[in-house]
């Protein structure tokens, strides 16, 4: 029986609305649908009060219902979860506030999408929630925002194309993010600090951190490129810097091709890195990111809660370039581009459309899965359409 064939209340509930994040996604539903189009949907949190406020803020109607949910009260977000189709969370660090809402949605068939950027959490849910998803047809889909929606379909894109053009999968793809502007939030940097105090608690999570296939149990594919060294690219004639965010896109593009039966291969490899703006900038690029996520995460840097400023995030924008190489010399790329910062303005309009793509265009089965194994091309549509990416292969 597929619990999540019954009507609920509602089609989705933003849980953490209060939140910096969750508030932009509520701000975005809010103004992209309305009337005939419009979801039905709630705002939940822990305060009443704090919503009353986001309601008033965000200009949504009186008449938007306000949810009261608390991730140290489970019983509060099995109820919760049993009112919603999806439940769209912004409550982080995952580790610290995720895991019972993780098994009242698999518990309930409720489904689910996150930010979660948490790759040895993310694990632990899958090994403790996946069969019980299955079974109760509860779709949880990790990563829905920059993390890692972007990359997933970006490679999804490519390998598309390399089996329109040449027959057959690229075996190695680069993933190189040629432009970026935008800034971090502290939700993000709390999930940073929260990763590094675990690591540093259980060293087992340094292995898991650093396999790239640590999200395909029972799976381990060919060896992968670290990308953590600078190193020059003599095709693009660019100097390649490495990507923070690699880590956990990685893992996510290899469990999409785990979950999809390997349509990439099981020789697939992959890695991503970011474009150094000019030779004589490699110092200053790599000193100031280094900086940056030092300072976020040693000093507390900003509070959950804080992130960047509306112009901050509409000036923001990005540009991925994929390379898709085959053992006999093809070639084919794709590039995904976003018109907002990547971290807040368009990760809130992505998590938003993945949940109603989940409402709308995709069944599936129930368990855990990555945003391109379960939702893939309709999402991309969406994504298009609504949210202010570009796809493009050639």
């Amino acid at each position: 029986m597929r619990t999540n064939v019954v009507k609920r209340d509602f089609d989705l509930i933003v849980y953490g609305a209060t939140g910096y994040t969750g508030r932009l996604i509520a701000e975005y539903l809010a103004a992209s649908y309305r009337g005939d189009d419009a979801p039905s949907w709630a705002i939940a949190g822990r305060s009443t009060d704090k919503l009353q406020k986001v309601r008033a803020d965000i200009g949504a109607p009186d008449s938007l219902p306000l949810v009261k949910a608390d991730a140290a009260e489970p019983a509060s977000l099995r109820s919760m979860c049993e009112r919603a189709t999806v439940i769209i969370t912004t409550v982080g660090p995952y580790q610290l506030h995720g895991p019972e809402l993780v098994a009242a949605c698999a518990a309930t068939g409720t489904a689910y999408v996150d930010l979660c950027g948490e790759p040895a959490w993310m694990r632990r849910m899958i090994d403790a929630h996946h069969e019980e998803a299955k079974r109760t047809g509860a779709r949880i889909v990790f990563s829905c925002g920059f993390d890692s929606i972007p990359f997933d379909l970006g490679v999804l894109t490519l390998q598309e194309k390399a089996r329109d053009k040449f027959g057959r999968p690229a075996r190695r793809v680069k993933a190189r993010l040629r432009n970026v502007r935008g800034g971090m939030s502290g939700g993000t940097a709390a999930s940073a600090r929260a990763t590094l105090a675990a690591a540093a608690r259980d060293p087992t999570l340094i292995r898991l951190l650093n396999d790239p296939f640590a999200l395909t149990p029972g799976f381990t594919g060919p060896s992968q490129p670290s990308g953590l060294v600078p190193e020059f690219d003599p095709r693009m004639n660019v100097l390649l810097v490495p990507f923070p965010m690699a880590p956990i896109n990685t893992k996510n593009v290899h469990r999409t091709n785990f979950l999809l039966g390997h349509p990439y291969g099981k020789d697939f490899v992959y890695d991503e890195m970011m474009v150094a703006p000019g030779f004589g900038e490699l110092a200053r690029v790599t000193t100031e990111t280094f900086a940056t996520m030092i300072s976020l995460v040693a000093t507390g840097g900003l509070k959950p809660g804080a992130g960047p400023t509306r112009e901050a995030r509409e000036k923001g924008l990005y540009d991925i370039l994929f390379l898709g190489e085959l053992p006999d010399g093809g070639r084919v790329e794709a590039v995904i581009t976003g018109d907002r910062d990547p971290g807040y303005g368009s990760t809130s309009k992505m998590i938003a459309e993945s949940a109603l793509c989940l409402v709308r265009d995709v069944q599936g089965e129930g368990g855990i899965w990555t945003p391109g194994a379960l939702m893939g091309p309709a999402l991309r549509k969406r994504l298009s359409e609504r949210a202010g990416l570009t796809f493009s292969a050639h």
